[in-house]
C-alpha cells in the first residue's frame, strides 16, 4: 500500500487526459441526443452512490471511494454495454472493504433492491441473488487492476487549514507530500496555515463533495481539487470575501492633529491583522491557471446541475420521458433510466446488425450483466 500520493497507482495509473476520457465516452455519445445528457448520468450516478452510502451507514471517504471506483469502471466500459446500477452496488461493497468499514454482501443486495425499485427509478430486474453481486465484484476488481487505494482531497484541506488530526496524519500522511511536520510541501514553505473559520471551512467541504458529481477527480490531482475548493470558497464566501475586498482596498490617508499624545494611555489597541488570503494563494507551489480552470468547470457543473431534479416536474424531459435536446428541461432520474434502457436497446441491436452484416459477438461481461437482469 502507498504511503505517498507521488508514488501511488492513483497518481501514476489512474489521473488520465481529457483525450483518453473522450474517447472512453465516444460509443456512448452515440446513443444519446445530446452529449449533456452524459454529464447529467454523471449526477445522477454519484447521487445514488450517495444515497446508497447513506443507507449503508457508510462514512462520507467510503462514499467518495466508490464514486472514484465508478468512474474508473466507466473508463474501460460503456453505460451502453453495462448495467450501472449493479456496478454501483458492487462499488459500494468494495470501497468499504477497501476503507476497512466491510458490509455484509446482504445488506448491500437487500438495500440496492429496495432503493433502485422506487418509483423515482423504476430498476425493477435488480438481481437478488447475492452471487451477482460477488461476480461483478470480480469484474469490477478486475478492471479496476486491482489499485484500491484512493487519495481524496479531504485530507489537503484540513492540511491547509490547520485541521488535521494526530490520527489523520498517521493514517494519511501520504496526502500531503513527503512528510507532514519536515520535508518539502507541494503548497509551498510550509510556513502558517490558511485560517477559516467553520463555515467557510464547511463550504470547501461541501464544494469537494460536489466534484464527485463530475469527472475531476479523473483529471486532476486531488491536491488540486482541494486547493480550487478552497479558492471558490474565498470568492464565495461572504465574510471571506469582504476580507479580501477590504484588503484590496486603498488605505485612507492618515489624519493630522495638533492634539499631544497625553491620552495616547486610553487609546484603543490596534486590530489584529488579517490574514492575507491573496497572499496565501499566490504562494501555493501549483499551477494557478489549472486551480482557476478547476473552479470554472466547478461552476459550469452547478449550472448544469439545476436543471436536474430528484422530483418528477409535470412537463420537461422528466415528465415526459422524450428523447429531445435537453434544453433547458429538467432532466429527472425516471427520464435518465429510461435513457439508460434506450442505450442498451439500440447498442444491442446494433451488435446484432453491424453494418458489414456480420453479427457480433456479445463478450461474456456483457452476457453476465444481462443475465443478472
Amino acid at each position: 500500500m502507498a504511503t505517498d500520493f507521488w508514488t501511488s497507482s492513483h497518481n501514476k495509473r489512474w489521473v488520465i487526459d481529457r483525450a483518453t476520457l473522450k474517447q472512453a465516452r465516444t460509443e456512448d455519445l452515440q446513443y444519446v441526443d445530446s452529449p449533456e445528457h452524459i454529464d447529467f448520468l454523471n449526477i445522477y450516478f454519484a447521487n445514488l452512490i450517495a444515497m446508497l452510502g447513506k443507507r449503508l451507514s457508510l462514512r462520507q471517504r467510503v462514499i467518495a471511494t466508490a464514486t472514484v471506483f465508478f468512474r474508473r469502471f466507466y473508463v474501460k466500459n460503456l453505460y451502453c454495454e453495462t448495467d450501472p446500477f449493479l456496478v454501483i452496488a458492487a462499488c459500494c461493497y468494495v470501497a468499504a472493504k477497501a476503507e476497512e468499514s466491510p458490509v455484509h454482501i446482504k445488506n448491500v443486495v437487500s438495500e440496492s433492491r429496495l432503493m433502485f425499485s422506487q418509483e423515482g427509478y423504476g430498476v425493477k430486474n435488480f438481481p437478488s441473488d447475492n452471487s451477482k453481486l460477488a461476480e461483478m465484484e470480480f469484474y469490477l476488481v478486475s478492471d479496476l487492476e486491482c489499485d484500491l487505494v484512493v487519495f481524496h482531497p479531504y485530507r489537503t484541506l484540513l492540511t491547509l487549514c490547520g485541521r488535521e488530526t494526530a490520527h489523520a496524519i498517521v493514517a494519511e500522511a501520504g496526502e500531503v507530500g513527503v512528510g507532514v511536520d519536515n520535508g518539502p510541501r507541494y503548497w509551498g514553505t510550509g510556513e502558517g496555515r490558511l485560517e477559516l473559520e467553520e463555515g467557510p471551512l464547511q463550504t470547501a467541504w461541501f464544494i469537494i463533495n460536489d466534484t464527485y458529481r463530475s469527472e475531476l477527480c479523473l483529471l486532476y490531482p486531488p491536491h488540486m481539487i482541494a486547493i480550487a475548493a478552497i479558492y471558490l470558497t474565498l470568492v464565495l464566501n461572504d465574510k471571506t470575501r469582504d476580507a479580501i475586498q477590504a484588503q484590496a482596498a486603498p488605505a485612507p490617508p492618515p489624519r493630522r492633529s495638533s492634539r499631544t499624545n497625553s491620552g495616547s494611555a486610553h487609546r484603543k489597541p490596534a486590530p489584529a491583522q488579517q490574514q492575507d488570503f491573496v497572499g496565501f494563494m499566490a504562494g501555493l507551489r501549483v499551477s494557478l491557471p489549472t486551480v482557476a480552470m478547476i473552479a470554472q468547470e466547478v461552476l459550469s457543473l452547478y449550472t448544469l446541475w439545476e436543471r436536474y431534479s430528484d422530483a418528477a416536474p409535470e412537463s420537461g424531459l422528466g415528465g415526459s420521458g422524450a428523447g429531445d435536446s435537453a434544453g433547458d428541461d429538467v432532466v429527472t432520474p425516471a427520464f435518465l433510466t429510461q435513457l439508460l434502457l434506450r442505450m442498451r436497446e439500440a447498442r444491442l441491436a446494433d451488435l446484432a446488425h453491424p453494418a458489414s452484416g456480420q453479427p457480433i459477438a456479445v463478450n461474456k461481461r456483457l452476457e453476465r450483466t444481462q443475465a443478472a437482469g
